[in-house]
């Protein structure tokens, strides 16, 4: 069974900077695309970023498209979230997700194995 454990969030005032790890428990971890995504209150789960098996491509949401970087470390099987000018509507559940799954890589559908969440609050 994958597992996936995000660590890194917490609370930080706007325009501040946040870095989110994900740990993946698996062999295969080089060999799939990963995902971040992240759910607010009463709102659904969106995409915020996704990035090749081998670190050659990034996709980005436009929300938040040249303050986010996401990177991996395949020796470490981890994948990051930099996050920089945080903003009060980057508040959310922060979940991270390994792909295998069917669909564009901004899908739910895209990904078959998902951590359990981290918080990110933004204060303003």
């Amino acid at each position: 069974q994958v597992q996936l454990v995000e660590s890194g969030g917490g609370l930080v005032q706007a325009g501040g900077s946040l870095r989110l790890s994900c740990a993946a428990s698996e062999r295969f971890f080089s060999t799939y695309a990963m995902g971040w995504f992240r759910q607010a209150p009463g709102k659904e789960r969106e995409f915020v970023a996704s990035i090749h098996w081998s670190g050659s491509s990034t996709y980005y949401a436009d929300s938040v498209k040249g303050r986010f970087t996401i990177s991996r470390d395949n020796a470490k099987n981890t994948v990051y979230l930099q996050m920089n000018s945080l903003k009060p509507e980057d508040t959310a559940v922060y979940y991270c997700a390994r792909g295998g799954g069917s669909g564009s890589y901004y899908s739910l559908t895209a990904y078959r194995y998902w951590g359990q969440g981290t918080q990110v609050t933004v204060s303003s």
